[in-house]
């Protein structure tokens, strides 16, 4: 998860704890450390590549769109799928997004219990019911 907001990310946790799989969470708080831990340099040297990039647009440093694009352009990492969560809900965003390889685009709500839906809903669907591409070591 590629979020600067520790109020979401934090919320995020919970709901995933609350669900009857275990997921393992790898957090980075803007671009240039999201790119690190995908690439798994530096501290993130031994952490596990991703099953789902869950990306924030809006991120210091380098902006989610950019780190979007590192990522579809990137052989070892363009198979991983990308979910959107952001609070914009501008069309400009969400075309570009898909433009540069999303996979989905999803409106962070603005109420708690729309939150925690939305999460529960992203998890269900990308890491229990959906079949994702097979890890390359």
């Amino acid at each position: 998860m590629v979020d600067d907001n520790p109020a979401d990310l934090d919320l995020t946790h919970e709901v995933l704890k609350g669900t009857k799989h275990a997921f393992h969470v790898s957090v980075a708080r803007d671009g240039v450390e999201a790119m690190e831990l995908l690439q798994r340099k530096g501290a993130y040297a031994n952490e596990p590549r991703p099953d789902l990039i869950v990306l924030d647009l809006n991120l210091p440093r380098k902006h989610g769109r950019e780190v979007l694009s590192e990522v579809k352009k990137n052989p070892e990492l363009a198979r991983i799928p990308v979910v959107i969560f952001t609070s914009s809900q501008s069309s400009a965003d969400i075309n570009h997004s898909y433009d540069l390889g999303a996979n989905c685009y999803l409106q962070k709500p603005g109420n708690l219990p729309d939150f925690r839906a939305v999460v529960q809903s992203m998890a269900d669907f990308w890491l229990c019911s959906a079949r994702l591409p097979h890890k390359e070591s």
